[in-house]
């Protein structure tokens, strides 16, 4: 169920031992904040439209950073997707968050990150009934280090060709929202790749 600011502290995260809600940011179309909910609920259908974003980072040779999520994810666990997403805390900037959250799950402080559009998307998940109705802020960047992944929130990860993307999207799973993000962000991640890298 929504909450106001000044009930969210006082909500508890469904399951024991866990002490505070995570709480996200409502939205209504435009993306202006309505108001919080705790994860969970905003997920569960048919949803709640809430603020998110999702990271791409390019290594110098244009490839792509793909993590795959951890098993014990409770969305969309053991799937492909692009290198971080996640929801801002509430009051927190996407850009903020974004960076916080690569550095979080994957080691990794993204350089050059730059601000890629937006884009509004409602994606069941089959697997889990769960459903995602966001509205996410795009970001692309590169990363200059090797990644040393947090193995509770990334299963694997792999650099990959505009190619090798597509070869492996058609025969592995991938996240719902993966292709949606991807193509939302295509001409920024073109403008920092170049031609050349096929994006």
């Amino acid at each position: 169920m929504p909450t106001t600011p000044a009930t969210a502290a006082q909500s508890g995260f469904p399951g024991a031992g866990t002490p505070e809600a995570i709480m996200l940011e409502l939205v209504d179309e435009a993306g202006n904040t309505i108001g919080t909910a705790e994860k969970l609920s905003a997920h569960q259908a048919p949803g709640l439209l809430h603020r998110a974003f999702s990271v791409f980072l390019f290594d110098e040779q244009g490839r792509l950073l793909l993590q795959r999520r951890a098993l014990g994810k409770y969305h969309s666990p053991g799937v492909w997707s692009n290198t971080c997403c996640g929801h801002p805390y509430p009051g927190e900037s996407p850009f903020a968050a974004a960076a916080r959250r690569t550095h979080e799950e994957l080691g990794l402080s993204p350089s050059l990150l730059a601000e890629a559009g937006t884009v509004r998307y409602n994606h069941p998940d089959p697997a889990s009934g769960l459903v995602e109705q966001e509205y996410n802020h795009l970001f692309v960047g590169l990363a200059q280090a090797a990644p040393k992944p947090d193995p509770e929130e990334v299963g694997d990860t792999a650099f990959v060709t505009a190619g090798e993307l597509a070869k492996r999207h058609a025969e592995v799973p991938f996240s719902a929202w993966f292709m949606t993000v991807l193509d939302a962000a295509r001409p920024a991640i073109r403008e920092l790749t170049g031609d050349v890298a096929g994006w």
